[in-house]
């Protein structure tokens, strides 16, 4: 069975090289958007939030997130983290790997591994 993957993030950044590195070598064929160019976010971060939480798609360690100010900072709950999300991609962690049925955040070759098998 041939699994349709996606991977969402933006191009240059490292950890999506990784990814990508990954994909490629285990022969995987994906599709990349990349949500600072396509106005993606809004079509598909309510199914992920479902699906892993907003709390896991929440990037607090990137400039993004230390550029916000203190009051968006703040007292943050699943509402305003999309909210902030939406406005700002780049507070999603990267990358977001999607198939029909699951969705990881992040990366890591082993995690990788279990997802590409048990979505195979």
């Amino acid at each position: 069975m041939h699994m349709k993957l996606t991977i969402f993030g933006i191009k240059n950044c490292d950890t999506m090289k990784k990814a990508f590195t990954w994909l490629d070598g285990h022969g995987l064929a994906y599709e990349f958007i990349d949500y600072k160019k396509a106005d993606v976010v809004a079509d598909h971060i309510d199914r992920w939030n479902k699906l892993v939480g907003w709390e896991t798609l929440l990037n607090r360690k990137g400039l993004t997130w230390k550029k916000l100010s203190e009051t968006d900072r703040s007292d943050i709950d699943e509402a305003r983290a999309l909210a902030l999300m939406k406005t700002h991609p780049t507070l999603i962690k990267r990358p977001v790997l999607v198939s029909e049925k699951k969705v990881m955040v992040g990366f890591s070759p082993e995690t990788y591994e279990v997802f590409t098998q048990s979505t195979l």
